[in-house]
């Protein structure tokens, strides 16, 4: 991967590509990538839909190669929901395709004078750009059999729905799977809405002829995967848990620790949480002709997802995952396995985050839109979203824009990004992660949920606020490390409470690449990760004063522990000191 595809969407004469060298990104991947460009390239006081804002879709350090779970793929931006930094991640083929392809990212540059759409095809014999105004407003699923119908089906997709068209703050950007289903998105933040902005309706990848990447030393490098694989395989969460029962298999745990928001995160505990687990999922699944073990991508190990039928056997969507099923499910008050999965597939369609959307709905729900556990009306405020209604940009630009429409406290979102499916109060280490990323309220940015509740890694106690500041802190220099890697974040169990996993992982990279990677120089890595999102996040205005949860989750009292926030706001602050 020597090399960046920049797509000017502003030059004269209609949307330009040009390849070139990597440059001062050279031995950058993942999300170090879309961060440097954004760091250096945009400017911080940029609108986030304007021609200066720029959408880098970057594959990992080993995407493209033989190494297990490189398959993830970031894209970033200037975020129009949070207005600071974004990466936001994805399964999907499109990683390794791209890597194979030979380039380390794709820069969208400037903004088309006219409201035209375009496609963009890539091969080996170079880029074409065409201009496809017969792609407005279709859904993801329709969109990519087009796509197949025009290029076949050996290709990898990135598009929008209709929802990115739109430019609503809630919308994605979409991969596709193994079975060329628009199943993944890099969901958070808005980066759809970018995409949009730039008049792309869908990037179409295709690597035939290409073979997988070289490393620098073959026989190690295949070592270090076994090693690695088998690391992964003997964990009792990748080896286990995740492939029988996916995500959701957090349901059940989440909801016995008092963590699970329910109503709009007014309680920790949801009645209706049996009918709506992993477990329940994975039988339903089996029962109905799906599958409850599946990979996004070639090359996954743990295969944490799964294909969901509908009662009558035929494929609606993905297993949804353990947050779409809590947005759209606990979140609302809705118990309904099938309603949940046909709100997942509606996302999936339009474009539209099922974090964000189900946060958004519940505080609807509060607002008396619709009630809580009105599985009906909750899908009928999906599609007035997809719609484009006037009542669906007002959701369909999240939570906190809903919030304000129908003037209502209780909106739980930090730097304007809805929070997810773990309540702070009851994991406080989620809390620190929540208030101090980069990101916005991101859980996959420092999951302490691992230590917190599942004791990987350690043990510090989810109710007290003792520790916390120390272990999101060093999460979240580890999560950006692997985020460049191009590596799913899910390794971090094995990889926390296996030494020899993690150093299986620094001997990929190492055989790979012809380095000599230690610990420390992951370390570094992620803190330079930080450091580039943490300055442009000042320099576009953000203080400490952002670094906050809503204030009502240090007045209100949990149940079922009753219990608030407790970690001061001096120790937030010193999250990244030092």
């Amino acid at each position: 991967m020597d090399k960046l595809l920049r797509i000017d969407m502003s030059a004269e004469g209609g949307p330009a590509a040009r390849t070139v060298p990597v440059g001062e990104y050279a031995g950058l991947g993942g999300r170090a990538l879309t961060s440097a460009v954004v760091s250096k390239e945009v400017p911080p006081l940029a609108h986030p839909l304007g021609e200066d804002n720029k959408l880098i879709i970057a594959p990992g350090l080993l995407s493209g190669t033989i190494a297990a779970m490189s398959g993830r793929c970031s894209v970033g931006g200037k975020s129009p929901l949070t207005g600071g930094i974004k990466e936001s991640n994805s399964g999907g083929q499109a990683s390794q395709v791209l890597a194979r392809l030979g380039y380390a990212g794709i820069i969208l540059e400037g903004k088309p004078k006219e409201n035209d759409l375009y496609k963009v095809f890539i091969n080996r014999d170079g880029v074409t750009i065409t201009r496809d105004n017969s792609l407005k407003l279709l859904g993801n699923y329709a969109l990519v059999e087009k796509m197949k119908g025009e290029y076949g089906d050996k290709i990898a997709c990135v598009s929008i729905g209709p929802a990115g068209e739109m430019r609503m703050c809630a919308a994605t950007v979409a991969f596709t799977d193994m079975e060329l289903r628009p199943t993944r998105h890099a969901g958070r933040g808005g980066l759809g809405a970018v995409m949009g902005s730039k008049g792309v309706k869908v990037i179409v990848l295709d690597d035939t002829g290409t073979s997988n990447r070289v490393p620098g030393d073959v026989e190690k490098f295949r070592a270090a995967n076994k090693a690695f694989v088998d690391g992964l395989r003997r964990h009792p969460v990748t080896g286990e848990g995740l492939p029988a029962f996916g995500t959701n298999i957090l349901a059940n745990v989440i909801n016995e620790a008092g963590a699970y928001p329910t109503h709009n995160f007014l309680w920790g505990r949801f009645d209706g949480t049996a009918k709506i687990s992993g477990e329940t999922e994975a039988e339903l699944e089996k029962a109905r002709g799906g599958n409850p073990t599946h990979g996004c991508h070639r090359g996954c190990v743990i295969r944490c997802s799964g294909i969901y039928h509908d009662k009558d056997g035929r494929y609606l969507t993905k297993q949804p995952e353990y947050e779409t099923v809590w947005a759209h499910g606990a979140n609302c008050g809705i118990d309904d396995i099938d309603a949940i999965a046909l709100m997942d597939r509606l996302d999936d369609d339009y474009g539209l985050d099922t974090i964000e959307m189900g946060a958004t709905i519940a505080v609807a729900m509060e607002a008396g839109v619709v009630t809580f556990g009105d599985a009906k009306g909750a899908i009928g405020l999906i599609h007035e979203a997809g719609r484009g209604t006037p009542l669906g940009r007002i959701l369909g630009n999240g939570a906190a824009m809903t919030g304000k429409a129908y003037g209502i406290e209780r909106v739980p979102v930090v730097k304007n990004q809805a929070m997810p499916a773990y309540d702070p109060r009851a994991i406080q280490g989620i809390g620190v992660t929540y208030a101090t990323s980069t990101m916005g309220a991101d859980h996959t940015a420092g999951y302490a949920v691992a230590t917190n509740i599942l004791k990987v890694g350690g043990y510090v106690d989810p109710l007290k606020p003792e520790g916390q500041i120390e272990l999101s802190k060093n999460l979240q220099i580890a999560t950006a490390a692997i985020d460049s890697t191009g590596m799913c974040l899910f390794i971090a169990f094995a990889v926390l409470d296996q030494p020899d996993t993690f150093q299986a992982l620094l001997d990929l990279l190492n055989a790979f690449h012809g380095l000599s990677m230690t610990a420390d120089d992951v370390t570094a890595l992620g803190k330079k990760v930080l450091q580039w999102e943490r300055e442009f996040n000042a320099k576009a205005g953000f203080t400490k004063a952002q670094d906050r949860l809503p204030e009502y989750f240090r007045k209100e009292l949990l149940p079922p522990h009753n219990v608030t926030f407790q970690v001061p706001d001096a120790e937030m602050d010193s999250v990244f000191d030092g």
